[in-house]
C-alpha cells in the first residue's frame, strides 16, 4: 500500500486537526500507533511542522470526514496518475556514500566464489555498474592490487535471501544450458537455509589423507608371526649375552678386596 510523502509531518496535521483515531493515523502514513500517541503528548516529533495532506493532493476532505464518524474507516491515499510505477525500482541498487567504498571488495568475492552469475545479477546485488565488474573480471581495475574479496552480506549491501535467490536462478539457468559444473560449484548453489539443515558429516583432515586404511591391528602382528616363524636361525639374546658378562665375576672381586686388606 502506498504511503503519503513525510509521515509524521502528516501525522502532526491530522492529530491537530482532526479527531481521526491514533490507530487510523499510524495505518495511513505507516508509523506505530504509539508514535502517533507521543505525537498527541508532545513526545514525539518535537518543533515538526504540520503537513497538510489535502492542501498537498494526498488526501480529500471526504475522507476525513468518513474517518471522523467511523473509527474502522481506513484512510485511503488519493490516486494520483503521476505516481503510477513510481514504486518500481529502476537501474542499480542505491548504495549509501558509507559503504560505496566496498562495493569492489564485494564484487571481488562475487567473482571468485560465484562465476556463474551474471553481470547484471552482480550489478542488481551491490548496486554496481557493468564496466566496474568488467574491470574486476580483467584484474584492469585501478586498485586490483589493494582489493580483498569480502562477502557483500557481511557489508550489508544485500541480504542473505537476494544472493541466494540470485545463485539460485543462475544455476537452473545454467543446468538448462547442459553446462557440466564441478563439486565445488555445485556446493555453493545450496542457500544458507539449506545448509545449516544438513546433517553434519564427518571429514578427514587433508593432513592424513590417503592413511585410511592403514590400521595397527592384530593382521600385522600375525604377518610378523609367521615371518618370525619362517627366521628361525636367528639368536636369541638374554641379558647376559647382551652385556657379555664375564663368568665367575663375583669370586675375582672377592680376592681383589682381600689383597686389598
Amino acid at each position: 500500500m502506498a504511503k503519503p510523502l513525510m509521515a509524521k509531518a502528516t501525522a502532526v496535521w491530522l492529530v491537530d486537526n482532526t479527531t481521526i483515531s491514533f490507530k487510523q493515523i499510524a495505518d495511513f502514513v505507516g508509523i506505530h500507533e504509539l508514535e502517533v500517541q507521543g505525537i498527541a503528548d508532545g513526545d514525539v516529533a518535537v518543533g515538526v511542522k504540520g503537513f497538510d495532506p489535502v492542501a498537498n493532493n494526498q488526501l480529500t476532505q471526504e475522507e476525513i470526514d468518513k474517518a471522523e464518524k467511523n473509527p474502522l474507516h481506513k484512510l485511503a491515499l488519493k490516486f494520483n496518475p503521476a505516481a503510477v510505477g513510481e514504486e518500481k525500482r529502476r537501474g542499480p541498487r542505491y548504495t549509501p556514500l558509507s559503504k560505496r567504498q566496498d562495493r569492489p571488495a564485494a564484487i571481488l568475492w562475487l567473482v571468485k566464489f560465484h562465476p556463474e552469475l551474471a553481470d547484471s545479477q552482480v550489478a542488481k546485488l551491490v548496486g554496481t555498474t557493468k564496466p566496474t565488474i568488467q574491470s574486476i573480471r580483467e584484474r584492469t581495475h585501478w586498485n586490483i592490487a589493494n582489493i580483498q574479496p569480502i562477502d557483500p552480506v557481511a557489508l550489508g549491501l544485500c541480504k542473505q535471501s537476494e544472493l541466494d535467490a540470485a545463485v539460485q536462478k543462475a544455476a537452473a539457468k545454467r543446468a538448462a544450458e547442459g553446462a557440466l559444473m564441478t563439486d565445488d560449484e555445485r556446493r555453493r548453489l545450496v542457500s544458507t537455509e539449506q545448509s545449516l539443515g544438513m546433517s553434519t558429516e564427518p571429514r578427514i583432515p587433508t593432513a592424513i589423507e590417503g592413511l585410511e586404511t592403514f590400521t595397527l591391528g592384530d593382521s600385522n602382528r600375525d604377518d610378523k608371526s609367521d615371518d618370525d616363524d619362517d627366521s628361525g636361525d636367528e639368536p636369541v639374546y638374554d641379558a647376559e649375552s647382551f652385556f657379555n658378562l664375564p663368568k665367575g665375576g663375583d669370586e675375582d672381586d672377592d680376592e681383589d678386596e682381600d689383597d686389598r686388606r
